[in-house]
């Protein structure tokens, strides 16, 4: 007989069918009701052992953690808390789990940290909270390409190495096969990378963009979905040295195609994990709704998990320019009464506190910036006629701020070469990019939307570790 998964009995099977399931012992009551999942879903099956039937020494052996197979048929459950459960007919373990060891683990059937599961990040799957988060993971990786293939758009694999730093930051990790004790050296005494693997110096990329754009410009619209690295020194809840990006670009769009198109996308995704992951968002929503009712009031999220998914499925994106938002955030009653911990002026990136105040108090809904100041932004973004701010958005989103950013990119080369000059960013290191202005050069729009970040709004996870299988951190490369 072929294995049954749990979601499946669960959702399909029919009362009397006769099944085989696979999965780990969650807990077992008396050697009589045993806890079994197999990952399929966040509720487990309860089997039911007559032990007159069975070998008292295999019953011993089926621990918390132990993986069995089980046969038997679905019946009516006589107990609360299920609908069906497994009469047994059959118990064979397959892998033990030893007592003593599973109490030194996350597998301890108690409330553990975060902080402790993180530790234990090749054993945190088995809990019910990362394994959510991960089944939720997969459906916004999903949702993400469905809603691009059904819109026409093509998959493209950007380098992972490669000579450009698209963000111009600087904060990049090197890749190099030379001798670190040894290195072939300059006249200058400098590291000679044209002895290098590449024959140039390169790094691991910050961003798929400016690759997407050159695909955008004969192929119309494309999107890449790929992990980026940053060697920013960072230990904030909301960094990681390795996550994914997705990123894509349209030829032909202006900035408010790309704010219409960036609407329409992340409330699809939002509207999926709504329809598709119910069993898991209502555990986490529970689940958050347990952790606010900790905290002092003033610290509370004013919407559940649930809630903030419908607040930007159901609502309009509110659009302003920066400078509108300036004007919103001086006029505020936390400015006025300086309660905000960061300066609000014309010229300064605005903080997680600036946002979330113009998303969840002045407009109550999700909104985009856009037209920021040229200094404070990148420099493929296209300079608007003022000569001083840039087509860029920003979109905001409840509890977490920016989630979202984009422009509409500089198509004309002239532009372009003042702003790489500007940027003080060679131009030769980018001959292929300027090269793409000079064959039929179109006006194009793109945005980047980092994945941990969709999966924390998602699934109301505050510590973007806690949404990634095994985070890489600064001093930490564990797994």
């Amino acid at each position: 007989m072929k294995r049954t998964k749990i979601s499946q009995v669960l959702e399909q099977s029919e009362v009397g069918s006769s099944l085989i399931v696979k999965g780990w012992v969650r807990a077992n009551r008396g050697n009589r009701f045993i806890q079994i999942n197999d990952g399929s879903t966040i509720k487990n099956i309860q089997a039911v052992v007559e032990f007159e039937n069975f070998d008292e020494n295999v019953l011993k052996k089926v621990t918390t953690g132990a993986s069995v197979a089980v046969s038997g048929k679905l019946v009516e459950s006589q107990g609360s808390g299920q609908a069906v459960e497994i009469m047994v007919e059959t118990i064979e373990v397959l892998g033990e789990a030893n007592p003593e060891e599973i109490q030194k683990t996350v597998m301890q059937p108690k409330r553990h940290s975060l902080e402790y599961l993180r530790e234990q990040a090749h054993l945190r799957f088995r809990t019910n909270t990362f394994g959510a988060v991960f089944r939720i993971r997969h459906a916004v990786s999903f949702a993400i390409h469905k809603y691009f293939n059904d819109q026409g758009f093509f998959y493209l694999h950007t380098p992972i190495i490669t000579g450009s730093d698209a963000e111009g930051a600087g904060e990049i990790f090197h890749v190099s096969n030379l001798d670190p004790k040894n290195p072939p050296l300059t006249e200058e005494g400098n590291i000679d990378y044209s002895k290098d693997f590449f024959g140039k110096q390169v790094n691991l990329t910050v961003s798929g963009q400016l690759e997407a754009e050159l695909a955008a410009l004969a192929l119309g619209q494309v999107y890449t979905f790929g992990p980026t690295f940053r060697a920013e020194n960072s230990n904030t809840s909301r960094h990681l040295a390795e996550f994914w990006m997705i990123e894509p670009e349209v030829a032909f769009n202006d900035l408010n195609d790309n704010m219409d198109l960036t609407e329409d996308f992340l409330k699809y995704i939002t509207n999926y994990i709504l329809d598709n992951c119910k069993h898991d968002l209502s555990f986490l929503n529970e689940r958050e709704i347990k952790e606010q009712q900790s905290k002092p009031q003033k610290d509370r999220n004013e919407l559940t998990l649930v809630e903030r998914l419908e607040f930007v499925r159901d609502n309009d994106f509110k659009r302003l320019t920066y400078t509108e938002a300036i004007e919103v955030l001086k006029r505020s009653k936390p400015y006025k009464k300086k309660k905000f911990k960061y300066e609000v002026e014309w010229g300064v990136d605005l903080q997680s506190e600036h946002e979330r105040y113009l998303v969840e108090k002045e407009f109550k809904c999700p909104v985009i910036l856009t037209d920021y100041p040229a200094e404070i932004k990148a420099f493929y973004m296209r300079e608007n006629e003022d000569g001083k701010t840039v087509a860029a958005m920003d979109v905001l989103f409840p509890g977490i701020g920016e989630i979202v950013g984009g422009s509409q990119r500089e198509e004309r080369l002239d532009v372009l070469k003042r702003k790489c000059a500007d940027f003080n960013i060679p131009e030769e290191d980018l001959w292929w990019y300027m090269d793409t202005r000079k064959f039929g050069s179109v006006q194009h729009a793109g945005f980047g939307l980092g994945f941990e970040r969709m999966v924390m709004f998602v699934t109301g996870m505050t510590n973007i570790r806690d949404v990634i299988p095994f985070p890489r951190t600064p001093q930490n490369a564990e797994f």
